[in-house]
Protein backbone atom coordinates (compact mmCIF):
# COMPACT_ATOMS: atom_id res chain seq x y z
CA UNK A 1 0.00 0.00 0.00
CA UNK A 2 1.67 3.13 -1.24
CA UNK A 3 1.88 5.96 1.58
CA UNK A 4 -0.42 9.22 2.35
CA UNK A 5 1.44 12.86 1.12
CA UNK A 6 2.69 13.69 5.03
CA UNK A 7 1.36 17.17 4.10
CA UNK A 8 -1.91 16.18 3.50
CA UNK A 9 -1.59 13.75 6.44
CA UNK A 10 -1.37 16.66 8.19
CA UNK A 11 -3.97 18.62 6.59
CA UNK A 12 -1.58 21.61 5.86
CA UNK A 13 -0.52 23.25 2.88
CA UNK A 14 3.32 22.56 1.79
CA UNK A 15 4.54 26.25 2.84
CA UNK A 16 3.24 25.76 6.68
CA UNK A 17 5.62 26.99 8.99
CA UNK A 18 6.82 24.87 11.76
CA UNK A 19 4.45 26.10 14.45
CA UNK A 20 1.59 25.29 12.01
CA UNK A 21 3.01 21.90 11.61
CA UNK A 22 3.21 21.47 15.31
CA UNK A 23 -0.71 22.73 15.54
CA UNK A 24 -2.05 20.49 13.27
CA UNK A 25 -0.08 17.33 14.83
CA UNK A 26 -1.24 18.08 18.23
CA UNK A 27 -5.13 18.26 17.33
CA UNK A 28 -4.76 15.22 14.82
CA UNK A 29 -2.46 13.13 17.60
CA UNK A 30 -5.19 14.00 20.77
CA UNK A 31 -8.11 12.95 18.28
CA UNK A 32 -6.49 9.41 17.48
CA UNK A 33 -4.18 8.62 20.09
CA UNK A 34 -4.73 5.08 21.44
CA UNK A 35 -5.60 6.11 24.99
CA UNK A 36 -8.38 7.59 23.57
CA UNK A 37 -9.60 5.29 21.17
CA UNK A 38 -11.46 2.22 22.09
CA UNK A 39 -12.97 -1.36 21.44
CA UNK A 40 -13.78 -1.60 17.45
CA UNK A 41 -12.20 1.87 16.94
CA UNK A 42 -8.80 1.36 18.78
CA UNK A 43 -6.72 -0.66 15.96
CA UNK A 44 -7.44 2.28 13.05
CA UNK A 45 -7.06 5.05 14.85
CA UNK A 46 -3.57 3.15 16.19
CA UNK A 47 -2.48 3.39 12.61
CA UNK A 48 -3.61 6.52 11.76
CA UNK A 49 -1.79 7.96 14.82
CA UNK A 50 1.66 6.10 13.74
CA UNK A 51 1.11 7.96 10.19
CA UNK A 52 0.34 11.26 11.66
CA UNK A 53 3.26 10.51 13.75
CA UNK A 54 5.70 9.67 10.52
CA UNK A 55 4.64 12.66 8.77
CA UNK A 56 5.43 15.61 11.67
CA UNK A 57 8.79 13.33 12.79
CA UNK A 58 9.64 14.00 8.90
CA UNK A 59 8.31 17.17 8.02
CA UNK A 60 9.38 18.81 11.74
CA UNK A 61 12.87 17.82 10.57
CA UNK A 62 14.45 20.60 8.34
CA UNK A 63 16.89 18.12 6.59
CA UNK A 64 13.99 15.77 6.43
CA UNK A 65 11.60 17.78 5.12
CA UNK A 66 13.85 19.33 2.60
CA UNK A 67 14.54 15.61 1.07
CA UNK A 68 11.00 14.89 1.33
CA UNK A 69 10.10 17.95 -0.72
CA UNK A 70 12.60 17.21 -3.35
CA UNK A 71 12.58 13.14 -3.52
CA UNK A 72 8.95 12.35 -2.07
CA UNK A 73 9.27 9.06 0.12
CA UNK A 74 12.15 8.10 -1.71
CA UNK A 75 13.99 11.30 -0.36
CA UNK A 76 13.62 9.73 3.43
CA UNK A 77 15.11 6.42 4.43
CA UNK A 78 12.70 4.50 7.06
CA UNK A 79 16.38 2.64 8.12
CA UNK A 80 17.11 6.52 9.55
CA UNK A 81 14.47 7.18 11.63
CA UNK A 82 15.00 4.39 14.50
CA UNK A 83 11.48 2.59 13.82
CA UNK A 84 7.98 4.49 13.49
CA UNK A 85 5.64 1.82 15.65
CA UNK A 86 6.09 0.12 18.92
CA UNK A 87 7.17 0.96 22.17
CA UNK A 88 9.05 4.71 20.75
CA UNK A 89 5.19 5.71 19.06
CA UNK A 90 4.87 8.40 21.68
CA UNK A 91 8.39 10.58 21.84
CA UNK A 92 7.48 13.00 18.90
CA UNK A 93 3.92 13.10 20.94
CA UNK A 94 5.89 14.36 24.24
CA UNK A 95 8.42 16.72 22.29
CA UNK A 96 5.00 18.37 20.36
CA UNK A 97 4.15 19.33 23.65
CA UNK A 98 6.90 19.37 25.64
CA UNK A 99 6.92 23.30 25.40
CA UNK A 100 3.34 24.04 26.42
CA UNK A 101 3.25 21.43 29.55
CA UNK A 102 6.96 23.03 30.58
CA UNK A 103 6.18 26.16 30.93
CA UNK A 104 3.23 24.88 32.90
CA UNK A 105 5.13 23.20 35.11
CA UNK A 106 8.50 24.86 34.72
CA UNK A 107 7.94 27.39 36.84
CA UNK A 108 9.02 30.88 35.75
CA UNK A 109 7.33 31.93 32.20
CA UNK A 110 10.87 32.93 31.06
CA UNK A 111 12.04 29.02 30.98
CA UNK A 112 13.42 27.68 28.10
CA UNK A 113 15.24 24.39 27.03
CA UNK A 114 16.40 22.14 24.46
CA UNK A 115 15.48 18.64 24.27
CA UNK A 116 17.52 17.37 27.32
CA UNK A 117 19.52 20.28 28.58
CA UNK A 118 19.31 22.66 31.32
CA UNK A 119 16.52 25.23 31.53
CA UNK A 120 17.44 28.87 30.32
CA UNK A 121 15.68 31.76 32.05
CA UNK A 122 15.95 35.13 30.61
CA UNK A 123 16.26 37.50 33.60
CA UNK A 124 14.00 40.03 34.97
CA UNK A 125 12.73 43.25 33.48
CA UNK A 126 13.45 45.88 35.55
CA UNK A 127 12.05 49.82 36.00
CA UNK A 128 13.63 53.17 36.40
CA UNK A 129 11.35 56.20 36.88
CA UNK A 130 12.67 59.56 35.65
CA UNK A 131 11.59 62.99 36.33
CA UNK A 132 12.52 65.53 33.54
CA UNK A 133 10.94 69.10 33.25
CA UNK A 134 8.09 70.21 30.35
CA UNK A 135 11.19 71.99 28.46
CA UNK A 136 13.46 68.73 28.75
CA UNK A 137 10.94 66.52 27.13
CA UNK A 138 10.15 69.22 24.58
CA UNK A 139 13.07 69.41 23.48
CA UNK A 140 15.12 66.07 24.52
CA UNK A 141 18.53 65.47 26.38
CA UNK A 142 21.10 63.29 27.22
CA UNK A 143 20.88 61.92 30.56
CA UNK A 144 22.97 59.67 33.36
CA UNK A 145 21.51 57.19 35.73
CA UNK A 146 21.94 54.62 38.60
CA UNK A 147 21.29 51.41 37.95
CA UNK A 148 21.96 47.87 39.48
CA UNK A 149 24.95 45.69 37.92
CA UNK A 150 25.63 42.16 38.39
CA UNK A 151 29.12 41.57 38.14
CA UNK A 152 31.44 38.31 38.28
CA UNK A 153 32.11 37.77 41.54
CA UNK A 154 35.92 37.68 42.51
CA UNK A 155 36.17 35.87 45.01
CA UNK A 156 34.86 32.20 42.94
CA UNK A 157 35.11 33.40 39.45
CA UNK A 158 31.49 33.00 38.87
CA UNK A 159 31.31 29.40 40.06
CA UNK A 160 29.24 29.81 43.09
CA UNK A 161 31.18 27.62 45.08
CA UNK A 162 33.44 28.33 47.62
CA UNK A 163 37.56 28.56 46.84
CA UNK A 164 38.96 25.07 47.28
CA UNK A 165 35.74 23.55 46.32
CA UNK A 166 33.74 22.59 43.10
CA UNK A 167 30.38 22.21 42.12
CA UNK A 168 29.21 19.26 42.06
CA UNK A 169 26.51 17.73 39.69
CA UNK A 170 22.73 17.16 40.50
CA UNK A 171 22.09 13.68 41.55
CA UNK A 172 18.03 14.05 40.98
CA UNK A 173 18.38 14.79 36.83
CA UNK A 174 22.18 13.66 36.87
CA UNK A 175 23.27 17.44 35.41
CA UNK A 176 20.51 18.00 32.78
CA UNK A 177 18.36 20.46 34.59
CA UNK A 178 14.98 19.02 33.96
CA UNK A 179 13.03 15.88 34.93
CA UNK A 180 10.54 14.24 33.35
CA UNK A 181 6.77 13.31 34.56
CA UNK A 182 4.73 10.88 32.91
CA UNK A 183 0.70 11.99 32.97
CA UNK A 184 -0.94 9.29 31.03
CA UNK A 185 -0.01 9.58 27.31
CA UNK A 186 1.50 12.81 27.95
CA UNK A 187 5.32 13.09 28.66
CA UNK A 188 6.27 16.34 30.90
CA UNK A 189 9.65 18.19 31.78
CA UNK A 190 9.57 20.21 34.20
CA UNK A 191 12.68 22.06 36.39
CA UNK A 192 14.71 19.82 38.61
CA UNK A 193 13.06 20.91 41.98
CA UNK A 194 16.34 19.91 44.04
CA UNK A 195 18.51 21.82 42.13
CA UNK A 196 16.07 24.54 40.37
CA UNK A 197 17.07 24.13 37.14
CA UNK A 198 20.81 24.77 36.82
CA UNK A 199 21.96 20.81 36.74
CA UNK A 200 24.61 21.55 39.96
CA UNK A 201 24.57 21.48 43.51
CA UNK A 202 26.74 24.22 45.17
CA UNK A 203 27.52 22.07 48.66
CA UNK A 204 29.77 24.92 50.48
CA UNK A 205 28.58 28.20 48.48
CA UNK A 206 30.76 31.30 48.41
CA UNK A 207 30.73 33.53 51.12
CA UNK A 208 30.84 36.62 48.76
CA UNK A 209 28.09 36.20 46.98
CA UNK A 210 26.41 33.42 48.49
CA UNK A 211 26.12 31.01 45.85
CA UNK A 212 24.75 32.93 43.23
CA UNK A 213 28.32 33.63 41.01
CA UNK A 214 27.46 37.20 40.76
CA UNK A 215 27.85 40.93 42.73
CA UNK A 216 25.32 43.26 42.98
CA UNK A 217 27.06 46.53 41.99
CA UNK A 218 25.57 49.83 40.36
CA UNK A 219 26.93 51.47 36.85
CA UNK A 220 26.13 54.80 35.12
CA UNK A 221 24.10 54.37 32.15
CA UNK A 222 23.98 56.92 29.48
CA UNK A 223 20.29 57.52 28.36
CA UNK A 224 18.76 59.61 25.47
CA UNK A 225 15.75 61.31 26.21
CA UNK A 226 14.01 61.95 22.71
CA UNK A 227 12.43 65.30 21.94
CA UNK A 228 8.48 65.27 22.08
CA UNK A 229 8.19 62.01 24.90
CA UNK A 230 5.30 62.61 27.27
CA UNK A 231 4.59 61.89 30.75
CA UNK A 232 3.74 57.79 31.14
CA UNK A 233 5.78 56.62 27.97
CA UNK A 234 8.79 54.45 28.51
CA UNK A 235 11.91 53.98 27.23
CA UNK A 236 13.67 50.37 27.19
CA UNK A 237 17.08 49.85 27.29
CA UNK A 238 17.94 46.23 25.76
CA UNK A 239 20.08 43.87 28.59
CA UNK A 240 20.11 45.90 30.99
CA UNK A 241 17.80 44.18 33.19
CA UNK A 242 18.65 41.67 35.60
CA UNK A 243 20.74 38.71 34.46
CA UNK A 244 19.40 35.58 33.12
CA UNK A 245 20.29 31.88 34.49
CA UNK A 246 22.04 29.34 33.03
CA UNK A 247 23.54 31.09 30.35
CA UNK A 248 19.63 32.63 29.43
CA UNK A 249 19.32 36.22 28.48
CA UNK A 250 19.55 39.19 30.69
CA UNK A 251 16.20 41.54 30.70
CA UNK A 252 15.51 44.93 29.60
CA UNK A 253 15.28 47.95 31.70
CA UNK A 254 11.81 50.45 31.31
CA UNK A 255 12.41 54.23 32.12
CA UNK A 256 9.05 55.34 32.52
CA UNK A 257 8.98 59.08 32.01
CA UNK A 258 7.18 61.16 34.46
CA UNK A 259 7.21 65.23 33.44
CA UNK A 260 7.16 67.72 36.30
CA UNK A 261 4.12 70.51 36.71
CA UNK A 262 5.04 73.19 34.86
CA UNK A 263 4.63 77.04 36.73
CA UNK A 264 2.88 78.25 33.05
CA UNK A 265 2.03 75.40 31.00
CA UNK A 266 -0.05 72.49 30.67
CA UNK A 267 0.36 69.55 28.35
CA UNK A 268 -2.41 68.78 26.38
CA UNK A 269 -0.97 66.06 23.34
CA UNK A 270 0.98 68.04 21.04
CA UNK A 271 -0.61 71.06 22.41
CA UNK A 272 -0.28 73.45 24.96
CA UNK A 273 -2.27 75.81 27.22
CA UNK A 274 -1.55 78.92 29.61
CA UNK A 275 -3.60 81.35 31.11
CA UNK A 276 -2.34 85.09 30.44
CA UNK A 277 -3.61 87.90 32.80
CA UNK A 278 -4.08 91.13 31.11
CA UNK A 279 -5.34 94.83 32.60
CA UNK A 280 -8.85 95.89 33.20
CA UNK A 281 -7.82 99.17 30.49
CA UNK A 282 -5.47 96.75 27.97
CA UNK A 283 -8.82 94.24 27.58
CA UNK A 284 -11.20 97.08 27.31
CA UNK A 285 -8.71 99.34 24.77
CA UNK A 286 -6.83 96.72 22.61
CA UNK A 287 -3.39 96.56 22.52
CA UNK A 288 -0.47 94.28 22.06
CA UNK A 289 0.92 91.67 25.13
CA UNK A 290 3.79 89.41 24.95
CA UNK A 291 3.33 85.61 25.85
CA UNK A 292 5.68 83.13 26.94
CA UNK A 293 6.84 79.91 24.81
CA UNK A 294 8.92 77.36 25.07
CA UNK A 295 11.07 78.75 22.28
CA UNK A 296 11.28 82.19 23.87
CA UNK A 297 8.42 85.65 24.12
CA UNK A 298 5.98 85.74 21.03
CA UNK A 299 3.15 88.81 20.35
CA UNK A 300 -0.17 88.67 20.50
CA UNK A 301 -2.68 91.66 19.39
CA UNK A 302 -5.55 92.04 22.15
CA UNK A 303 -8.37 93.66 20.17
CA UNK A 304 -10.59 96.23 21.50
CA UNK A 305 -13.38 94.66 24.25
CA UNK A 306 -11.32 91.65 24.77
CA UNK A 307 -13.48 89.28 27.46
CA UNK A 308 -12.36 87.06 30.37
CA UNK A 309 -11.49 83.83 28.73
CA UNK A 310 -11.35 84.66 25.56
CA UNK A 311 -8.44 82.42 23.85
CA UNK A 312 -5.77 82.72 21.18
CA UNK A 313 -3.72 80.10 19.41
CA UNK A 314 -0.57 80.49 18.19
CA UNK A 315 0.37 77.91 15.26
CA UNK A 316 3.28 75.73 15.44
CA UNK A 317 4.09 77.01 19.09
CA UNK A 318 3.24 73.22 20.82
CA UNK A 319 5.13 70.40 21.17
CA UNK A 320 6.27 68.29 17.95
CA UNK A 321 5.66 64.69 19.53
CA UNK A 322 8.02 61.36 19.38
CA UNK A 323 5.45 60.48 16.21
CA UNK A 324 3.88 63.34 15.25
CA UNK A 325 5.33 65.19 11.89
CA UNK A 326 4.36 68.85 12.98
CA UNK A 327 4.46 70.55 16.33
CA UNK A 328 1.24 71.24 17.87
CA UNK A 329 -0.53 74.42 19.10
CA UNK A 330 -0.27 76.92 22.06
CA UNK A 331 -3.23 77.94 23.06
CA UNK A 332 -3.36 81.30 25.47
CA UNK A 333 -6.58 81.96 28.07
CA UNK A 334 -7.35 85.40 28.54
CA UNK A 335 -7.79 86.16 32.36
CA UNK A 336 -8.80 90.45 32.77
CA UNK A 337 -7.27 91.19 35.78
CA UNK A 338 -9.23 93.11 38.42
CA UNK A 339 -7.13 95.89 39.90
CA UNK A 340 -6.90 95.72 43.73
CA UNK A 341 -5.86 97.69 46.40
CA UNK A 342 -7.54 101.23 44.83
CA UNK A 343 -6.47 104.90 46.02
CA UNK A 344 -9.19 106.97 46.61
CA UNK A 345 -9.07 109.33 43.25
CA UNK A 346 -9.08 105.73 41.71
CA UNK A 347 -12.06 104.76 43.46
CA UNK A 348 -13.31 107.88 42.34
CA UNK A 349 -12.49 107.66 38.61
CA UNK A 350 -14.05 104.13 38.48
CA UNK A 351 -17.26 105.13 39.73
CA UNK A 352 -17.21 108.21 37.40
CA UNK A 353 -16.07 105.82 35.07
CA UNK A 354 -18.99 103.23 35.59
CA UNK A 355 -21.67 106.42 35.47
CA UNK A 356 -21.16 106.74 32.06
CA UNK A 357 -21.17 103.55 31.13
CA UNK A 358 -24.88 103.13 32.84
CA UNK A 359 -25.67 106.52 30.89
CA UNK A 360 -24.88 104.93 27.41
CA UNK A 361 -26.82 101.84 27.87
CA UNK A 362 -26.57 98.16 26.83
CA UNK A 363 -24.37 99.06 23.94
CA UNK A 364 -21.34 99.32 26.20
CA UNK A 365 -21.86 95.97 28.21
CA UNK A 366 -24.03 93.62 26.03
CA UNK A 367 -23.50 90.63 27.85
CA UNK A 368 -24.90 92.36 31.24
CA UNK A 369 -28.21 93.46 28.67
CA UNK A 370 -28.52 89.82 27.88
CA UNK A 371 -28.50 88.52 31.81
CA UNK A 372 -30.65 90.76 33.05
CA UNK A 373 -32.91 90.08 30.32
CA UNK A 374 -32.90 86.20 30.82
CA UNK A 375 -33.54 87.30 34.92
CA UNK A 376 -36.61 89.07 34.13
CA UNK A 377 -38.00 85.90 31.76
CA UNK A 378 -37.05 83.68 34.28
CA UNK A 379 -39.42 85.29 37.36
CA UNK A 380 -42.21 86.58 34.42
Amino acid sequence: MSKRDFYEVLGVPKNAPEDELKKAYRKLAMKFHPDRNQGDAAKGAEEKFKEIKEAYEILSDPQKRAAYDQYGHAGVDPNMRGGMGGGEGFGGFAEAFGDIFGDMFGGAGGARGGRGGRQVYRGNDLSYAMEVTLEEAAHGKDAQIRIPSWDECDTCHGSGAKPGTQPKTCGTCQGSGVVQMRQGFFAVQQACPHCRGTGKIIPEPCTSCHGQGKIKQQKTLEVKIPAGIDDGMRIRSTGNGEPGSNGGPPGDLYIEIRVKKHEIFERDGDDLHCEVPVSFVTAALGGEIEVPTLAGKAAIDIPEGTQAGKQFRLRGKGIKGVRSSYPGDLYCHIIVETPVKLTEYQRKLLKDFDDSLKKGGGKHSPSTETWTDKIKNLFS
